[in-house]
């Protein structure tokens, strides 16, 4: 009789049934949703830069620098050893690195250099470098956003907009003048006020010096307080005014005056620098006529906004391939996790709504970059929404990986920390949804714009006609903005699919605009499950 072999560790210590790393995977080329829009919204023509900064991001590299960058988050020192007042923040390597990529991509310059389809350009640059990490977005935003504002003040604009153009990240503390490329930060929020920013109480003096104020004051919030300048709001002697606030003067010594006091300990976007400020007599160059701050801030705010659209849409793509590449490559019960009806109807529906999500941004780029009318209404209703729906998404997403997804080596719940920020940043969903009816009640061409963009895919899917038909555009009791907002952004999101001849957009019209379950997954409309799965899946 022959005895049994012994169990050894190597039969239950032996790992298997997980999924290969998802990595060394172009993020551009292996997302069909996001190359079909590009190319779609006009910026197909910079495909092959697109498909080199894909390979960089989904890189292992780059992927490691993203979970370095938020494990090491930045430190804030406010004196030297010998005693002095300096206010800088340092940084991992890994935020760095990521930065460069982002900035020497075209992130901030692009959409301005003249570049054709430059806007829908960096749309898609936001999209791949946000997969890895989102908190080195926001200086990257703002330094892009800033522009839109730098031209309320040409002379301002001639010295700092090739700064910005440079494409180049360089960060090192000194003057502006003797560095490769800028950052540009924005420091609007005070305690009494967040959004209400005619609440604010920081103060400006006039030098009497060209257009050089002096500011005092706090600011709750200033993100990115390592960068050169920082867009502001203070109240001078014709009203609230918008400033650019150096951190070193043209003298080539520091702003003394602009102190950090902490950095804030947030729920997520770790690796972003987000800070409380003071003005101590700080120097600033003011943008635009005095009292006409918020009407210079807001050329601004329209493109951080779309950013904030953007983002949520790039949280939405990468914890869906996250989802589809761990369901397909792990068993249960004898079969993929994929291949089974209960999962496979929850990652369509995710897979419906991420796709409809990225159109809908890359349109809006679009019309952006055109300045399109359009953009006024859906723009707010696009950040809503989207943003709206994405710690909702990641969550499901996080729940098709099981426990291993709760995991903090895993992308997952960074992912999941960072999805509900871009709802609060940029106007939270109030704000938003009380913009757009002052919109509706006074901006007769982007309202006309908005309907020829509504009407335009009728006749192609009659769920989408009906959901037209019981759409009014026009204000609505303050306590009902946010329904309507969001039936404008459903609306948005199947119309950007219908009139781009997207193979989702019929089943996003019967997954989004019938009656249906809350939760993913739960709808009984047809739709072609398999069909809709291949499409998601990352192409290697």
């Amino acid at each position: 009789m022959i005895a049994p072999r012994p169990i050894t560790t190597l039969d239950t210590h032996e790992v298997f049934n997980q999924p290969p790393p998802f990595e060394d995977i172009n993020l551009f080329t292996s997302d069909r949703a996001l190359t079909e829009a590009v190319t779609r919204a006009g910026g197909g023509v910079h495909d092959e830069r697109l498909a080199a900064l894909g390979a960089l991001a989904g890189s292992a590299e780059m992927i490691e620098c993203g979970i370095a960058a938020e494990r090491h988050p930045p430190v804030l020192e406010n004196f030297d050893r010998f005693g002095r007042r300096v206010d800088e923040v340092t940084f991992h390597p890994a935020y760095h690195r990521l930065m460069a990529l982002g900035l020497e991509s075209g992130f901030a310059s692009l959409a301005w250099d003249g570049a054709e389809a430059g806007h829908v350009a960096h749309a898609a640059i936001l999209t791949l470098t946000g997969e890895i990490d989102q908190g080195t977005s926001c200086p990257m935003t703002m330094t892009y956003a800033a522009m839109a504002a730098l031209r309320a003040e040409p002379t301002l604009a001639a010295v700092w907009a090739p700064r910005i153009l440079a494409g180049r990240y360089d960060p090192a503390s000194r003057p502006a003048a003797e560095k490769a490329g800028v950052t540009i930060g924005m420091a609007m929020t005070e305690k009494q006020g967040g959004s209400d920013v005619r609440a604010n109480t920081t103060r400006a003096e006039p030098l009497g010096e060209g257009n050089w104020y002096r500011l005092t004051g706090h600011k709750w919030f200033c993100s990115a307080p390592m960068c050169d300048a920082f867009l502001t709001l203070a109240y001078a002697q014709g009203g609230l005014t918008c400033f650019l606030l150096p951190r070193w003067l043209p003298d080539g010594t520091r702003n003394a005056g602009f102190r950090i006091l902490r950095l804030k300990d947030k729920l997520g976007d770790r690796s972003n620098a987000s800070s409380e400020i003071e003005y101590h007599g700080a120097l600033a160059e003011r943008v635009g006529d005095e009292g006409r701050g918020i009407a210079t801030i807001l050329r601004m705010v329209q493109h951080t906004r779309l950013d904030c659209a953007i983002g949520s849409a790039a949280q939405m793509r990468a914890a869906l391939a996250q989802a589809l590449w761990h369901t397909a490559h792990r068993t249960a019960f004898q079969r993929r996790l994929i291949d089974q009806p209960a999962m496979a109807a929850v990652l369509a529906d995710l897979a419906v709504e991420s796709e409809a999500a990225t159109a809908l941004a890359m349109r809006l780029a679009q019309a952006v970059g055109a300045e399109d009318p359009l953009a006024r209404i859906l723009l707010p209703c696009a950040k809503f929404w989207i943003c709206k729906r994405a710690p909702g998404f990641v969550a499901e997403a996080m729940e098709c990986l099981g426990g291993g997804g709760y995991i903090e080596t895993g992308p997952m719940p960074r992912l999941f920390r960072q999805s509900p920020l871009n709802a609060i940043w940029e106007g939270s969903g109030n704000v938003i949804a009380l913009d757009v009816l002052r919109a509706l009640a006074r901006e007769p061409s982007s309202v006309a714009a908005l309907r020829a963009f509504l009407e335009r895919p009728r006749g192609r899917v009659i769920s989408y006609d009906h959901w037209i038909d019981g759409l009014a555009l026009a204000p609505v009791p303050e306590a009902n903005a946010r329904q309507l907002v969001e039936r404008i952004a459903r609306a948005a999101g199947a119309a950007v699919l219908l009139t781009w001849d997207n193979p989702l957009a019929e089943a996003f019209c019967r997954l989004h605009l019938a009656p249906r379950g809350a939760a993913y997954g739960a709808f009984d409309a047809v739709i072609d499950l398999p069909a809709i799965l291949a499409r998601a899946m990352p192409a290697i």
